[in-house]
């Protein structure tokens, strides 16, 4: 592709390029050994800071004298330059000729537009050209400026030739009087082609059909209407083909018919040269084939191929290309790659295609017709593209359907477009963030791994053979290595993965791959076995401190097997270090059984280092890290690599954020081994991440089933006072109950979520149905809470039972687009009622409303239990649904749900609105019990095709399930939704209400918040469009329905001010929706520049004020959309804090404002973020409100710590000129009724729900080793929001130790269970006391410290 152009690629001998010691340090310090102060990778913005520096000016030609002849002039615009090479050639050729006339042709890159002076070139070259020509113009903001440079000159041109773009570029179209001004109105016969193909490929191919036959029917119509339509048909023809001569012929065509000066002259053409649509091609083939026999054929008869590749034996890997580089002679990448395969003993099949829906060819050539069988190993696609539908519009169900009936790895490999190699080399982005959007997104929805051409063909082929082999090795033969993560680093940790029990789940995989055939020689009788032969050094005595090490590498060993060990030297030293090592050698840790290996990998090695934790770019990975990856390619030679749960440190290592080079720390760590990654289904977007910079085939696993938080102790006595209360108000025991309700209460530390009046105040009846209202509003609130209860275990799903409260909750959602009614608001219009308005009056206290929505709450339990008891036999599993589903449909009398709701108040509910939901119902609970996780990883393991989903919430988006799919996030340009633009409206109307209240009527002037990427693929971008609401603008979707404008909404409608914000994006987001960032940054400095006043707009006064502090412009100024650095994630908060490694909390403090005040500038979008601190630290400085999104009932405040890692509450207050602390606030859209609270009413409904509820804690204690350790977690978390937000009370810490320090059984089940982790949890409560967050007497205290050295001596072995 066209940048591969710049610096062409040859293959000299092959030997050069097989021998491995190349490797591209073209961004590291030149001299390793000199110690260097420049720990920071610099990013070079060369000129204008956009992505690519190619200038038109290569793809000018000027004849050299006109020799009188008149000169025709041509410009062309295009996505990318594969035509370069021929068009100028076409037009030198007609130059030489000097008949007719001579040619002047320059040519434009879509991307280059964006320049502002370029476009003015352009603009200046169309005054005086005679044709211009367009194609694959997809781009919204781009295709407007091409429509508006063309149309002022249309009239004057002589013609204009635009081939599939947007229907806004195509309108420009003109040839004598054929136009397609009437594109996108009904009657237009090519807008009815855009109807009935949704996908641009259908509409591709539709087209060249439409090519085929219409020049034979216009030929023989008189009207010249018919002849322009026929010369643009040609046109498009000769433009497909491609080659010069077609070209030459196209150019005399158009010039000898449309432009007047020629009009005379008779200039001959011929007819345009058809190519095979789709085929296969070989660069030493004599032609291009349509039958793979023939194909096969020629290749046994080749002379230069040696036996190894013409046996049947040889592995034989499948290419996807694009005709048009084939035909303009644009294919040296196709050729490096096929010249590559065949060296390492590969046979290659090379398949095209002209339109752009590449699943037709893949099922004629890839799959034998007889057998069905493939008839190859593995598949890369080379043409950057989505399978089915190029750059506009993708059909990813038919790509999954060509794909799954292939069966084998599908790789995708990105060449660089828009960018130099020089340009990717230095830059942190990495690929160009349009290329993300069309290019590594869009293959991801058909189950692609992506991959950086250029230097890195011979990676990209080895691999491309490795997964190939899966499918060819016997499963005896096949080595496995099972990798696990222990974080933070600790025994008690070893083998974390969010809600799953870790080795439970090896333990079922490995008995299922024995089963299977594979080798797995000395596997313990049970897990508890297994955890002690991983976690224990059998040498040592029984106790030992140590993990066992299953390898001693020496130095020598290392540097020799570790060809990057060089350049990790800079941060960590001379190997072997001190981390991983014994001070000679480095040691690997795990145990192995038969062909499986179990490691332990490595951690990021600078969590206990405060000072390492404040650089703004992570560090690269130690000596240790890199010999464990050594190890599993080269000394215990894995096949495969699996990746056990969410999530380890390889894929955040330094490195580009998409597109990794040799340089890149994951792409050296990974090496070739076909990596396989158990993620958690709910978590897209780190898995996309795993995708994108370590290649990994990621399959989903369920997080575990939800339930009902319930209510226990001093909450479960409120609930009977209270219902007592609503049966005895009207005796003359009112009073008397309520003060017991109050008393209650304040014991259970409600009053300080509800305002309680004093014990024993006179109140009238009308204030005590309130206060009462109040406290039951909170309990229900509480008791409905839905908690993921236990671990998963992967190959176990859940029982039909356990399933209830997530269909429950998936009932209580309306589902517009599918025409289905949520059970509540069924039941609540039985009553005459809004659901929406009971919401609303149960959240003031309003008693009747508190009692209704209870009634409806337990009614949707009670009709959604009885549904799933008729599907289920004796054992609780589901039986044949559908069967089952359909008797209960044919009769309505016996139909569940109807029976239950009979005895109930809302017996007159709707039924056919119940039937469509139950039916609904009935597909989700399917898909919950269904399980495909293990059988998922046995098809990656035998180098087949995983079939493709979305990750997400289940609850939201149930196509999340079943689990066991190679996970993916969403097309980026796709978000904001509608939908979520709605919601997002009802929750920063709340916040600002919300604020208002607390703020003496006042807005507040700026929000300070922060946006996540699981969260935004979750909910189709709510977040991403609260900040759009807040400032005041919505965003356009353009003919595709892409998001990529914004339009200011008037303030008259907006009724307020817009509020100004501080946007704090995870790195994780910055990967996934660079193209959002640029979306939001438009935005803000957008809003800055309205002409409005101040008061209205706080952007504006806020950015005036910084420019004239700054002396910098207002649209710099107005600098809002931060995160760290490229290839950095996170602040660094969490490690420190879960590592007790920091002193006070300015520490904490610097960490955040040094990693995060990197800005994302859209007037400069190719340099990646640019850390721009003092605007970062004034914004913050404005703000009046902090606040992040709940969005997922399994993830909480304290359940990870990324969210106080992102918290900047302490740290605005610190920054405020009064000294203010900021409100905050937490908005949590878990449920149907959308919530804002504050952050320390969250903390508090957190702890209530989880760490304090029984039924939290036993669950996870039912999980053992594992259990212990996620309660440990949460109260170090607990701990973090203390340490940035200081919104946790006393009496949070207090109930903690009364629960897990006081009880002795409880105390020695957790010391038994896991004495590392209960060490953490001792050691957690007397940091919590040291700090000053938790205030409690001398004897607790006391008690922490003897428990502490009674368990060190348990942990090294000493009995006392």
């Amino acid at each position: 592709m066209a940048s591969l152009v710049s610096s062409p690629f040859t293959l000299p001998n092959t030997k050069s390029i097989t021998q491995r010691n190349y490797f591209l340090h073209s961004f590291l310090p030149k001299k390793l050994n000199q110690k260097q102060k420049s720990h920071k990778f610099k990013c070079n913005a060369i000129g204008n800071g956009l992505f690519t520096q190619t200038s038109p000016e290569v793809r000018r030609i000027v004849p050299e004298s006109s020799n009188g002849l008149h000169t025709v002039k041509v410009v062309y615009v295009v996505l990318e330059a594969q035509y370069q090479s021929s068009l100028t050639a076409a037009v030198q050729s007609l130059n030489l000729n000097k008949e007719y006339a001579s040619f002047q042709v320059v040519g434009y890159l879509v991307e280059e537009l964006r320049d502002e002076n370029t476009y003015k070139s352009l603009c200046k070259d169309l005054e005086d050209a005679n044709i211009f020509i367009g194609s694959l113009i997809f781009v919204e903001e781009l295709a407007l400026k091409v429509k508006s440079a063309v149309e002022k000159e249309r009239d004057r041109l002589d013609a204009v030739l635009v081939f599939p773009s947007m229907p806004e570029v195509m309108r420009l179209n003109k040839l004598g009087s054929f136009s397609m001004s009437q594109l996108g109105q009904s009657k237009s016969p090519f807008f009815q082609l855009f109807k009935k193909n949704k996908s641009s490929a259908g509409f591709a191919d539709s087209m060249l059909k439409l090519v085929r036959t219409l020049p034979k029917v216009l030929k023989y119509l008189p009207s010249d209407k018919a002849q322009d339509a026929r010369m643009y048909i040609l046109s498009l023809q000769f433009w497909l083909g491609g080659s010069p001569d077609n070209l030459v012929n196209f150019l005399k065509m158009i010039s000898g018919s449309y432009v007047p000066a020629l009009k005379g002259t008779k200039i001959e053409y011929s007819d345009p040269v058809l190519y095979l649509d789709t085929g296969i091609w070989h660069p030493l083939a004599p032609c291009m084939y349509d039958d793979v026999k023939e194909y096969l054929n020629w290749y046994g008869t080749r002379r230069d191929a040696n036996e190894k590749l013409k046996s049947s034996n040889a592995p034989v890997i499948g290419l996807v290309l694009q005709r048009s580089h084939i035909v303009t002679g644009d294919e040296s990448h196709y050729v490096a790659v096929i010249m590559e395969l065949e060296a390492k003993g590969a046979k290659v099949i090379p398949i095209f295609a002209g339109g752009l829906d590449f699943s037709g060819p893949v099922e004629r050539y890839f799959i034998d017709p007889i057998t069905k069988q493939p008839m190859v190993n593995s598949v890369i696609s080379l043409t950057g593209f989505a399978l089915v539908g190029g750059p506009a519009r993708q059909d990813h169900p038919r790509a999954i359907e060509a794909l799954m009936k292939l069966g084998v790895p599908y790789i995708v490999a990105v060449p660089l477009v828009f960018q130099t190699t020089e340009e990717w080399l230095n830059s942190t982005l990495g690929l160009h963030p349009i290329q993300v959007a069309l290019q590594v997104a869009l293959p991801e929805l058909d189950g692609g791994k992506s991959h950086a051409l250029h230097k890195r063909v011979e990676q990209l082929c080895t691999r491309a053979i490795n997964w190939a082999n899966l499918k060819r090795k016997t499963k005896a033969e096949k080595r496995v290595a099972i990798t696990v993560f222990s974080f933070p680093p600790d025994k008690g940790n070893v083998g974390t993965a969010a809600y799953l029990n870790v080795f439970s789940s090896i333990y079922s995989v490995l008995k299922d791959l024995k089963e299977d055939g594979y080798n797995v020689e000395g596997l313990p009788e049970t897990s508890e076995a297994l955890i002690e032969e991983v976690i224990h050094d059998k040498e040592a005595q029984f106790s030992s401190p140590n993990l066992n090490i299953a390898y001693k590498m020496n130095v020598k060993e290392y540097q020799t097997l570790t060809t990057y060990a060089k350049a990790l030297e800079e941060n960590w030293g001379k190997p072997p270090g001190n981390l991983n090592s014994d001070g000679e050698n480095l040691l690997v840790y795990g145990k192995q059984y038969g062909n499986v290996f179990i490691g332990v990998q490595p951690t990021f090695g600078y969590e206990g280092d405060p000072m390492r934790l404040l650089f703004s770019k992570s560090a690269s990975p130690h000596h240790g890290f890199a010999a464990y990856y050594s190890y599993v390619e080269k000394i215990f030679k894995a096949d495969a690599v699996l990746h056990f749960g969410t999530h380890g440190s390889l894929e955040f290592m330094p490195g580009k954020q998409v597109g990794m080079s040799d340089a890149c720390f994951p792409d050296s760590l990974i090496g070739n081994i076909p990596n396989v990654y158990y993620y958690a289904a709910n978590n897209p977007s780190e898995a996309t991440i795993a995708k994108r910079r370590s290649y990994a085939n990621t399959i989903s696993y369920l997080t575990p089933p939800a339930e009902n938080a319930g209510l226990y102790k001093g909450l479960k006595q409120l609930s009977e006072l209270i219902a007592s209360y609503q049966s005895l108000k009207d005796t003359g025991r009112g009073p008397q109950i309520v003060s017991s309700i109050i008393s209650t209460a304040k014991q259970c530390n409600l009053d300080k979520d509800v305002d309680l009046p004093e014990e024993g105040a006179e109140i009238s009846a009308k204030e005590r149905d309130l206060v009462v209202g109040k406290v039951y509003s909170k309990i229900m609130e509480i008791e409905s809470r839905l908690l993921p209860c236990g671990l998963h275990v992967i190959g176990e799903p859940p029982s039909a039972m356990e399933a209830v409260a997530t269909l429950v909750n998936i009932a209580a959602l309306d589902r517009p687009e599918e025409g289905i009614f949520a059970l509540p608001s069924i039941l609540a219009e039985t009553m005459g009622r809004e659901i929406e308005d009971v919401y609303r009056g149960s959240d003031k206290g309003v008693l009747k409303d508190v009692e209704l929505l209870r009634q409806i709450t337990d009614t949707s339990r009670g009709a959604v239990s009885a549904f799933v008891e008729k599907t289920t036999n004796e054992k609780g599993q589901v039986v044949n649904v559908s069967d089952k589903i359909t008797s209960i449909f044919g009769f309505g009398i016996n139909e569940p749900w109807i029976n239950y709701l009979s005895n109930t108040k809302f017996y007159r509910a709707d039924r056919e609105k119940l039937r469509v939901l139950f039916q609904f119902l009935g597909e989700c609970l399917k898909l919950i019990v269904a399980d495909n996780e293990l059988g998922a990883l046995k098809q990656a393991l035998e180098g087949k095709y995983v079939e493709p989903g979305p990750g997400g919430d289940p609850i939201r988006n149930p196509k999340v399930l079943p689990t066991g799919k190679n996970i993916h996030a969403l097309d980026p340009q796709s978000i904001p939704t509608a939908a979520a633009l709605q919601s997002a409206k009802v929750v920063v109307d709340r916040l600002l209400e919300r604020q208002k209240i607390d703020n003496g009527g006042k807005y507040p002037e700026t929000v300070a918040l922060v946006l996540w990427g699981t969260d935004n693929i979750k909910t189709y971008g709510e977040s991403l469009a609260q900040v759009m609401w807040m400032i005041g603008v919505r965003p356009i979707t353009d003919t595709f329905g892409r998001v990529n404008r914004v339009e200011a909404v008037s303030l008259e409608e907006l009724g307020r001010p817009r509020v100004d914000v501080v946007v704090n994006c995870s790195g994780v987001f910055r990967d996934l929706f660079i193209n959002q960032m640029n979306l939001l940054d438009r935005a803000v400095k957008m809003v800055a520049e309205l002409d409005e006043p101040e008061d209205q707009n706080y952007v504006r006064k806020h950015a005036l004020e910084q420019a004239k502090t700054l002396g910098v412009e207002v649209r710099e100024a107005a600098s809002r959309i931060y995160s760290n650095a490229s290839g950095s994630y996170s602040s660094n908060i969490n490690l420190a804090v879960e590592n007790s490694s920091w002193n006070d909390e300015k520490q904490l403090q610097d960490m955040y404002l040094s990693r995060k005040s990197f800005a994302f500038d859209c007037d400069a979008p190719g340099t990646g973020m640019t850390e721009k601190r003092q605007i970062f630290e004034m914004a913050l400085s404005t703000a009046d409100a902090t606040f992040q999104n709940l969005d997922s009932s399994e993830i909480s405040l304290t359940d990870v710590s990324h969210y106080f890692d992102s918290d900047p509450t302490n740290l605005v207050q610190n920054l405020r000129k009064d000294g203010k602390k900021p409100s905050a606030y937490i908005a949590d859209t878990t449920t149907a009724n959308a919530q804002v609270r504050t952050l320390s009413e969250t903390v508090r409904l957190d702890a209530r729900t989880k760490l304090l509820n029984p039924k939290w804690y036993e669950g996870m204690l039912s999980s053992g080793y594992e259990g212990v350790r996620e309660i440990e977690k949460r109260l170090t978390n607990t701990v973090g929001w203390s340490a940035t937000s200081g919104q946790v009370d006393n009496w949070v810490y207090e109930e903690a130790n009364t629960t897990f320090i006081k009880d002795e059984e409880m105390l020695n089940r957790l010391m038994n269970t896991n004495p590392n982790s209960f060490r953490k949890l001792l050691q957690t409560f007397l940091e919590a006391n040291g700090r000053g967050y938790w205030d409690t007497s001398e004897e607790n205290l006391e008690r922490l410290k003897e428990l502490y050295s009674e368990v060190e001596d348990k942990i090294e072995g000493i009995d006392r």
